[in-house]
């Protein structure tokens, strides 16, 4: 490509990297950074954040432990993980339908786990799944290090689609008042299907969906407004640390079968 060419392209080149600033910023910090440390130091960016709060969180005590992660993520690797704004949304919503049992499918390093296992009620129950086994073995210690039992949380290793046929007969789940998909938004539509098809949902549970306009999950949302079976509300937040890239919780409450 000739020099002249080159210099014509200049002002459209700079114009998408500024109008496109904070997505070239995230890609930094979740890829290009995130894979140079793991090689350097033979660990996962997961793994460094656990040690991070293994040094300076308070253990038994899940606020301390989620303000030290938010902490991390904003000064030192960025963990893609909830974020304080909507933990706040979530918790919340807990509090305030204080499920007997909640479903999470995609615990991550935890930090969404914490937050909905304290807000729990009295006697509450939260099954988490994690496909990935490394991760989940952080996530496990970052939970019992938050003074969370297998009583009040347990943690199931594998892929959603496997887990939630097994999750009556195996894990006595016989209905999850309230779920949350974190895991990939492309299988929430799938898994929300299995959760109905193996009558997981009982009438008036609070299905919640992270990630819902970035990524995004365009067919999850569209089924969830046509078939009849919800009613929907979107709470628009932004990314930690990147409030200009629009997200949000999907709510929907779940009417029966019917």
């Amino acid at each position: 490509m000739s020099p002249a060419i080159a210099l014509a392209f200049l002002p459209l080149v700079v114009t998408l990297l500024v109008r496109y600033r904070h997505y070239f910023r995230l890609l930094v910090r979740t890829v290009l950074l995130r894979s140079l440390r793991d090689c350097l130091s033979g660990l996962r960016m997961e793994e460094r954040a656990f040690s991070y709060v293994l040094t300076h969180a308070l253990p038994g005590d899940p606020g301390h432990i989620l303000t030290t992660l938010d902490h991390w993520s904003s000064h030192c690797e960025y963990l893609s993980h909830m974020g304080p704004a909507k933990g706040q949304i979530l918790m919340r919503l807990v509090e305030e339908k204080a499920p007997a049992s909640a479903l999470e499918l995609g615990t991550y390093c935890g930090y969404s786990t914490l937050l909905i296992a304290r807000a729990l009620p009295p006697g509450g129950r939260l099954l988490t799944v994690e496909r990935d086994p490394r991760t989940a073995a952080v996530a496990e210690k970052l939970i019992r290090l938050a003074g969370f039992d297998e009583h009040t949380v347990e943690l199931i290793v594998g892929r959603s689609e496997e887990v939630i046929p097994r999750l009556r007969t195996q894990y006595q789940l016989s209905r999850a008042d309230l779920v949350l998909l974190a895991h990939r938004p492309r299988c929430y539509l799938r898994d929300l299907q299995l959760l109905e098809g193996h009558a997981l949902l009982p009438a008036g549970a609070t299905v919640l969906a992270d990630h819902v306009l970035f990524p995004g999950a365009p067919r999850f949302l569209q089924y969830a407004k046509s078939c009849g079976r919800y009613r929907c509300r979107l709470h628009h937040t932004g990314l930690p640390d990147f409030p200009a890239i629009k997200d949000g919780i999907a709510q929907l409450t779940y009417a029966g079968p019917g």
